[in-house]
């Protein structure tokens, strides 16, 4: 598996669009990718890859990103194990660094980000489940402590299931 640097991905989407042999991927939630995406750069979600392995049989070089970069490596490793024989590669740090290079990005929807939702989602979280530990029972205070346990997982590690489950949510989907 291969890797690329945005700047290079950059080059490369300009140079090979109207290349039918390459196809360039993002791997985020339907959600995500109607958020932000990179003009010219189509939507493959990797809970649905498998649905797409005929669009990739005929493919010489495939390029993935997603949000950060994990995603599009797994999506790599899928794709390996289903078969295809396409030079396969990763766009290093996804669109959060193809941003902070600079890089424009295509949006569909006006709604409120996945990561805004999560944190609103969080905060009533804790705010019902200090309110009721107050009025109802003292055990309401663990769904407060849960909930931020979830936001430490995620600025730690990167991932959250909160968003995973709001990005299947129906007014997140495609």
């Amino acid at each position: 598996m291969k890797h690329i640097s945005v700047s290079s991905f950059k080059e490369v989407i300009e140079a090979e669009k109207s290349n039918s042999s390459v196809d360039f991927i993002n791997v985020c939630t339907p959600a995500e990718y109607k958020e932000k995406h990179i003009s010219g750069v189509r939507s493959v979600p990797l809970d649905d890859i498998e649905r797409h392995v005929q669009e990739f049989k005929d493919k010489k070089t495939i390029y993935v990103h997603c949000r950060s970069g994990r995603r599009g490596v797994a999506a790599m490793e899928k794709l390996v194990a289903l078969g295809i024989k396409a030079e396969l590669v990763n766009v290093e740090g996804g669109i959060l660094s193809w941003e902070e290079a600079g890089y424009g990005t295509a949006k569909i929807s006006l709604r409120l980000s996945l990561m805004r939702q999560t944190f609103i989602a969080a905060g009533v979280l804790i705010v019902i489940a200090h309110i009721l530990g107050l009025m109802v029972s003292p055990l309401w205070f663990v769904l407060s402590g849960v909930a931020g346990v979830g936001l430490l997982v995620a600025g730690l590690t990167g991932w959250c299931g909160m968003t995973m489950l709001l990005a299947k949510m129906p007014w997140n989907r495609a």
